[in-house]
Order: C-alpha cells, then structure tokens, then sequence
C-alpha cells in the first residue's frame, strides 16, 4: 500500500509539471516563434499564482522526510530498505533542483547561467535512471526499464536545452515525456502493487527468496510471456494518449490566443508586435 501510494503521488507531481510546462511552452511559442526561449521554471505575476512551485517547495521535502521514516521503520528485506532509501535521495535532488532554480529566478543570480540548471536537471534525470528499479527481476523489470527509456530522454532534453535554449521541440519531448512518466508510474503502481488490476495468472511483486530480489512471479510461463507482452501494449497505449492530448492541447491554443498563458506577455513581446506592424503599414507618400 505504501508503494502504490507513492506511485499514485509521484503521478501527480509529474503529470501537473508537465501539463503545466507544456501549456506555457506553447502560449509562449505561439505568440512569436521567432523568440521562443525555454525557461526553467514558467513563473507567473502575480507570485500567487505560482502555488506549484510553492506546493512542491513544500512537498518533496515532506515526501522525502516520510521515506526516510519508512526505511528507518521497515524491519523487512534490505531491498525494501534500500529502494526506500533511494528514493528518498532521488525526492532530495529534485528539491534541490527546485531551490536552485527559485534562487536564479528571485535573486537573478547573473553568476548562475541557465544551461547550468538545466544541466543539474539532467544529472538529477541520470541519477533516476540509475535507480529506477534496482532490485527488480523479471517481469517487474519490464515497466521500470520504461521508466528508465523516459527519464534518459528527459536528461538528453536538458542538456540540449542547456546548449540551444531556443529548441522548440526540446522543450515539447521534455514536457511530453514529464507528462508520460506521470502515466506510467501510476500504470506501474497498479499492474504490480495490487491485486485488482495486476496481470492475469501473475501476482503483485514480491521477494524472490533464492535471489533477494523482487518480482512478479507467474502461475504458468505464458502468463509471463502475456505479461510483458501486454506492459508494451499498454504504453503504447500510453504515448498515443499524450501525443493526442499534446496536439489537442496545441490546437486549441492555436485557435484561441486568450487562452494562452500570462507568460506569452510582456514588454518585450509588445514591443516586437509594435515594431511587426510598423512594418506591415503600406508606405505614405506625399503630394507636393
């Protein structure tokens, strides 16, 4: 019950950052292509309207804390410990990462660069790679080597947008894919943590005696064979959901442009539209 809820919290977390990054990412690149730059946090004015950030601020470090108090509590199998423990560092590094970036954008550190930050996020996307599903054999092993794939192309996006923040489609695979882990660590929750939506002829994942590992062990090997089988089934049926809510999302901004976010504002914008329509005005002649 422990894991299933921390699953069910880390898809809340990641699947609002990453609606929400997208959503500014296209009012922003909307409004003028031309000056897209991605930003490492799409803060808002006034401050209140930020309450994410400010909920996660608070948040992780709880999370981290209620970890912490599991793995000093569990007197199981050291993989339980362990994996608890790993995970209260990972929930660490991403609230680091979060001070880092609330320190640049309120103090305007000038000796901080962005594609620094963006770098530390990739290194903190690294470190989820190296972890994620440690200890785990099988067919367990398949929904966590997903959760791998996606965090390596979350840390391949920082660290282009580190180099060229002006990439447009960096910023769409990062926010997609922040989106899609979100799914998918929920959908892992529930395939190996419970009984109702676990696989046929397999149960939830458990300790392997003979290894001391975990993993979902099967009635019959066909039933391991169907198991993997349906874990890629269901992520693809998990892109295909985000790609369309994705494009469903960009379309919709596309056609109304007062539904774009605040941050597609600002003087700058409203200096190059005025400077656009100069432009655009047919020349005066005069009569003499």
């Amino acid at each position: 019950m422990v894991s299933l809820a921390t699953h069910f919290s880390a898809f809340v977390f990641l699947f609002l950052i990453g609606i929400r990054r997208l959503f500014c990412s296209f009012s922003i690149f909307l409004n003028n292509p031309s000056q897209y730059r991605s930003k490492l946090w799409y803060l808002s004015e006034p401050k209140w309207k930020n309450f994410d950030f400010y909920f996660l601020l608070i948040a992780l470090p709880i999370a981290s804390f209620c970890d912490i108090f599991f793995f000093l509590a569990v007197s199981g199998h050291p993989t339980y410990r362990f994996s608890l423990f790993q995970q209260s560092l990972l929930i660490f590094l991403f609230w680091a990462l979060l001070i880092l970036i609330i320190l640049k954008e309120s103090l305007d550190l000038s000796s901080v660069p962005e594609s620094f930050v963006f770098i530390c996020g990739a290194v903190a996307f690294l470190f989820e790679y190296k972890m994620n599903g440690n200890g785990i054999l099988g067919l367990g092993s398949v929904g966590y080597e997903i959760l791998d794939g996606l965090a390596l192309v979350c840390a391949a996006c920082c660290l282009y947008l580190s180099i060229w923040p002006s990439a447009f489609f960096a910023e769409f695979l990062l926010s997609s894919g922040i989106i899609l882990k979100g799914t998918w660590v929920v959908q892992v929750g529930l395939t190996f943590y419970t009984d109702a939506f676990g696989l046929k002829g397999c149960g939830k994942i458990a300790v392997v005696r003979d290894h001391g590992q975990a993993d979902v062990l099967c009635d019959l090997e066909e039933d391991k064979f169907r198991g993997m089988a349906l874990i890629k089934l269901l992520f693809i049926g998990h892109v295909t959901v985000v790609l369309i809510t994705c494009f469903t999302l960009f379309g919709v901004l596309h056609r109304n442009s007062n539904m774009r976010s605040g941050e597609a504002s600002g003087p700058l914008l409203a200096r190059i539209r005025s400077e656009a329509t100069v432009m655009n005005q047919p020349p005066e002649f005069e009569i003499e």
